[in-house]
């Protein structure tokens, strides 16, 4: 096992309508800011309850919303250099990945005075960062809670991980309310996604007794709020319990690492602006049956957690019922269980594999991991 090094920064609210507390807590961190909007909040009404409070409480700030192609390096810098000219004394990012992403790299370099593409290249900034607030409008945000944050390189559509500064992330709003605005099947691909985040971290080779801890309970709220709790004392709405797995599952992939699916979703994405959720998802069953050779111990027990191995089960039979517990949620959820139902072909898939290969997150995979073995893997679920 890793060694453990406890250190978290982030302040964490989780709970419904803390969006309605954001300029509250914001004053704490300045009074002038830039705030990062998803483009998609416009479009399901979410962007005016996300800026109330600030209106309301007459807070300096103003928006940008310009990010068309996820977080990539042009539009980052466009909003770099706007945050700099306008002076602004913190970010807010609100929104899914492409938002909070945008959000961690311009509050990371804002004090610093070389190109964005020097810190893609593995620069570390040297200056210190300003304030970062983020407001997660899906039920995961694993990246806000770690120094490295995934970039999409807008010359050739690779990802690049951006080493941000300790203690960038100044505070976490976590409302489970702005995610019911989500579809049915978008709930259930990011449900699963988390899942398999949880998972990752669990059987990592930097996994530790505090990430487990995380781990396994984010894997037993996500079954209470998927299928519903096994007794009556519990009583949380689903929304909240996603919310709260997501979360913690977040924190155990931060405090541990991401796996094979979580790695190969990022670089798919970036290539081919196809969803994190879905392809991590897919996926996830066959890095289950994958870790059955090396973990099977962890799986298993973690699959308790969920819910999804009967108790007399053991081993290899017990892997195999949890990886078809999630096959069968895929297809109850009328979502894809093949890569090729994402209409990508199998060429495509050699390129995501070369991309994978060349991201630190492949050295703390849960085993030594090639190119080769990654393209495997995404044949076999192709």
């Amino acid at each position: 096992m890793a060694d453990f090094i406890f250190k978290i920064s982030q302040n964490i609210v989780q709970g419904s309508y803390t969006a309605s507390r954001l300029a509250q807590y914001a004053k704490s961190y300045g009074s002038k800011f830039m705030v990062i909007l998803d483009p998609v909040l416009k479009e399901v009404n979410l962007q005016e309850k996300i800026l109330q409070s600030l209106n309301e409480r007459k807070v300096d700030f103003f928006v940008f919303d310009n990010l068309t192609d996820g977080a990539n390096t042009q539009e980052i810098e466009k909003a770099l250099e706007l945050a700099q000219k306008s002076h602004v004394h913190g970010i807010i990012a609100a929104g899914g990945a492409k938002a909070l992403h945008a959000g961690a790299a311009i509050a990371s370099l804002f004090n610093e005075n070389h190109s964005i593409y020097d810190y893609m290249e593995g620069a570390v900034p040297t200056t210190a960062s300003i304030p970062l607030i983020c407001v997660p409008t899906t039920i995961r945000a694993p990246y806000i809670f770690s120094q490295t944050i995934p970039i999409i390189d807008s010359r050739s559509h690779q990802v690049r991980l951006l080493k941000t500064q300790n203690g960038l992330c100044k505070l976490v709003l976590w409302d489970p309310n702005l995610a019911m605005t989500l579809t049915e099947n978008q709930t259930s691909s990011l449900a699963l996604e988390s899942l398999c985040l949880a998972t990752e971290a669990y059987i990592s080779q930097k996994a530790t007794f505090f990430s487990d801890m995380f781990a396994e309970k984010a894997a037993e709220l996500m079954s209470y709020g998927l299928d519903g709790a096994k007794t009556l004392e519990i009583s949380t709405p689903a929304e909240q319990l996603l919310a709260q797995s997501g979360c913690m599952a977040s924190i155990a992939t931060a405090s541990s690492a991401i796996g094979v699916a979580s790695l190969l979703a990022l670089t798919m994405n970036a290539r081919f602006k196809i969803s994190r959720a879905l392809v991590a998802s897919i996926l996830f069953p066959y890095i289950l049956e994958d870790a059955c050779k090396f973990k099977t111990e962890k799986v298993v027990k973690i699959g308790r957690c969920f819910g999804a191995i009967p108790a007399d089960m053991e081993k290899e039979e017990a892997v195999s019922a949890f990886a078809e517990n999630i096959r069968q949620r895929l297809a109850k959820s009328n979502l894809p269980v093949r890569l090729k139902d994402l209409g990508v072909t199998v060429e495509q898939l050699a390129l995501v594999a070369e991309d994978a290969g060349q991201l630190d997150f492949i050295n703390s995979l849960p085993r030594s991991m090639t190119t080769d073995d990654l393209f495997d893997l995404l044949k076999l679920a192709y």
